[in-house]
């Protein structure tokens, strides 16, 4: 079964119109890696193309459009494509396969809610951390608004949850008033973020985000949580079915 972390990334070229056993030698292939059970596979038609028989392939030319280029993805375990993949060089007798290290960083899957019943929520509480950042509206991270590279950097890192608040009015260390009137919008307003999580994975977290502010504040202090939640799963993005989506 997939799962995060070291993979294999195996890449197939082959031509849109090249058979097997009467039928489309990508369909062949795509039906193959189903039944072994493989977590996911896409095949995607180029616009144009050529090989190493040294001929464009175009839709410009109608002799030529059912022989546009076929790349066929996914991405799999190191032990499975070690299975799958002999079958898969006799297969391809007209083509190429590449084989690829890869890194899996986050596998999501939409599971089917169940029969909307009418089901009791769980309360949870305990204690945990919470980490309240402040920064300017203005201050950025590589082009983009630093409080969304943050807000980006603690979903990569798993963090629960994270709440960004812009404030109406502030002041920071400097002295300088931040506020926003019918007059004049000011474009370096507060924001603060707001994050609860356990202390084991705070502590990483406020370390990240202390590397990307030059000019902030972050607060750390013990809270109490109480959290009441419904039995039933929400649900998580879909899995991206196309390698590098």
């Amino acid at each position: 079964m997939l799962s995060k972390g070291a993979a294999k990334k195996v890449t197939i070229y082959l031509n849109e119109d090249t058979q097997r056993h009467l039928g489309p030698l990508y369909e062949s292939i795509l039906s193959f890696l189903m039944n072994k059970g493989v977590a996911g596979a896409t095949a995607t038609r180029a616009l144009a193309g050529f090989g190493a028989h040294r001929e464009l392939h175009t839709p410009k030319i109608e002799v030529l459009a059912e022989h546009l280029p076929i790349r066929i993805e996914f991405i799999e375990t190191a032990e499975k494509v070690d299975e799958i993949l002999p079958t898969l060089y006799d297969m391809v007798t007209d083509g190429l396969i590449e084989v690829q290290d890869t890194n899996v960083v986050k596998i999501a899957m939409k599971e089917k809610r169940a029969a909307a019943a009418a089901e009791p929520h769980t309360r949870k509480a305990g204690t945990a951390k919470l980490m309240r950042i402040f920064l300017g509206e203005a201050d950025r991270w590589h082009g983009e608004p630093l409080y969304e590279a943050i807000v980006k950097q603690l979903r990569m890192m798993e963090i629960a949850g994270a709440t960004v608040y812009r404030g109406i009015l502030g002041y920071g260390a400097k002295g300088h008033t931040h506020k926003q009137s019918f007059f004049h919008v000011v474009r370096d307003m507060p924001i603060m973020i707001s994050v609860v999580e356990s202390e084991e994975k705070l502590t990483p977290a406020a370390s990240m985000v202390e590397g990307m502010i030059q000019d902030g504040l972050i607060v750390i202090s013990e809270v109490e949580i109480v959290r009441l939640a419904n039995s039933i799963p929400p649900e998580e993005d879909a899995i991206a079915r196309i390698p590098g989506r």
